[in-house]
């Protein structure tokens, strides 16, 4: 399917989506500039997007692949693709893979999530598939004993695996732990969420020849986002132009923002897409622009990603960031920011991951705890006034780290306290 005329596209979702047609109801028949369009409302846009009574889609659900997503922050939401629109995704994103670095005659293994609903494993083997160039694809999945993975890796000589930089990290230290390597690797390929420089050295460890790379960006509900592009910094993707439109929105204003290095949150519209238009979607992430002519932008992390521990807000990519700095021998491979309740009280617990826990890390515990309060001086002051229970820091393997059973992503904040 071509790529629509937004005019068209606009008129199209307004005859057929019932959700749609209400949102753009005060709006004049004809539309002529995308920005003419409210943001969709994510709460509304899930409440009509039901499995059952949906009045979002714009056709009965009589031909489509069903997909999941959701799953680490709330209820689960559903994703619809025609074959056809499917076809074009993956399509699209395969041809993508070129700038994240696969190369005619790779062997590839897809080590990301499969099954219930869960769409990463099937769209990077489909995209691999519909990739211009040859490659040889092992669809290993991530729920394979590690064991099992690392011989097939090391049977088949793979050159490149790919999936979420958990998974590659809990590979990559089973393996170290085992005394074993995988030099025949030349490229890891990761998606689903942020690899973090402080990981870097566990996988050279495992992988000693392997350069960590964007897969691309791209989500189920989402769609195409952007491509990866050759350099330094893994986050800096190209948007998927023609298909969909980038957009990064003031956070005071909602205006786009036009300027490089300016913050805002990431919204998409697909010009392709006709069963579940996504017109003006918030992706969920924030960004910024690197060189907005060439369509080039930087992911910054999860819009709204954080916890309130009693009366205090903290997000974790500010922790994180905390976190390296105080770390300067880099031993910290993984941070998990959880929550519990003792006595009365909620409380932050930082869960650090380390090669080899012991008790030589105290020091550092106690350096890392000094500087997230030094930062964040809210948590004390509540901490002083009984609000909350003093910040604590344990000590974890990463593979230990909580994950998602379906996708296998790292959960970064782990709400134990209890809801009943």
């Amino acid at each position: 399917m071509p790529v629509q005329p937004f005019a068209e596209l606009i008129r199209f979702a307004r005859h057929n989506s019932p959700f749609y047609r209400e949102l753009y109801a005060h709006l004049p028949e004809d539309v002529a500039h995308l920005t003419d369009l409210p943001v969709v409302p994510q709460t509304e846009f899930w409440r009509a997007n039901s499995p059952r009574d949906n009045t979002l889609l714009t056709a009965p659900l009589n031909e489509a692949v069903v997909f999941r997503s959701g799953g680490t922050t709330g209820s689960p939401k559903f994703s619809y693709y025609t074959r056809t629109e499917w076809r074009e995704f993956t399509t699209a994103f395969g041809a993508g893979l070129l700038t994240a670095g696969l190369r005619p005659g790779h062997r590839v293994a897809d080590l990301f999530y499969a099954g219930d609903l869960y769409a990463s494993f099937n769209f990077v083997l489909d995209s691999l598939h519909r990739s211009p160039v040859a490659n040889v694809r092992l669809p290993l999945g991530g729920a394979a004993p590690w064991e099992s993975t690392a011989d097939t890796l090391e049977e088949f000589r793979v050159e490149v695996v790919a999936g979420t930089p958990t998974t590659l990290c809990s590979l990559a230290e089973r393996l170290s732990s085992a005394g074993r390597t995988l030099p025949d690797v030349e490229l890891l390929l990761f998606g689903g969420e942020c690899l973090f420089g402080d990981q870097l050295p566990l996988l050279k460890a495992a992988f000693p020849h392997a350069e960590a790379r964007s897969l691309g960006y791209a989500s189920v509900d989402a769609g195409l986002l952007g491509e990866a592009v050759p350099g330094g910094d893994p986050r800096v993707h190209r948007a998927f132009t023609p298909h969909t439109v980038v957009e990064i929105l003031d956070d005071e204003t909602g205006l786009p923002i036009e300027k490089e290095g300016v913050p805002g949150r990431l919204v998409v519209t697909d010009l392709r897409r006709r069963l579940m238009p996504i017109l003006r979607y918030p992706a969920g992430d924030r960004a910024e622009w690197v060189a907005p002519d060439e369509g080039l932008f930087r992911i910054l992390g999860r819009a709204e990603e954080g916890v309130r521990v009693g009366p205090v807000s903290l997000y974790t990519q500010d922790v994180h960031d905390i976190v390296t700095a105080a770390d300067a021998a880099g031993e910290v491979s993984g941070l998990q920011l959880v929550v519990r309740r003792q006595d009365g009280r909620d409380g932050l617990v930082l869960r650090l991951a380390t090669s080899e826990v012991s008790d030589r890390h105290a020091p550092l515990a106690e350096s890392v705890a000094r500087e997230v309060l030094a930062q964040r001086p809210a948590y004390a002051s509540a901490t002083a006034a009984g609000h909350v229970n003093p910040l604590a820091v344990e000590w974890a393997r990463h593979r230990d780290l909580a994950v998602n059973n379906r996708s296998g992503k790292l959960i970064r904040v782990v709400d134990e306290r209890p809801h009943a």
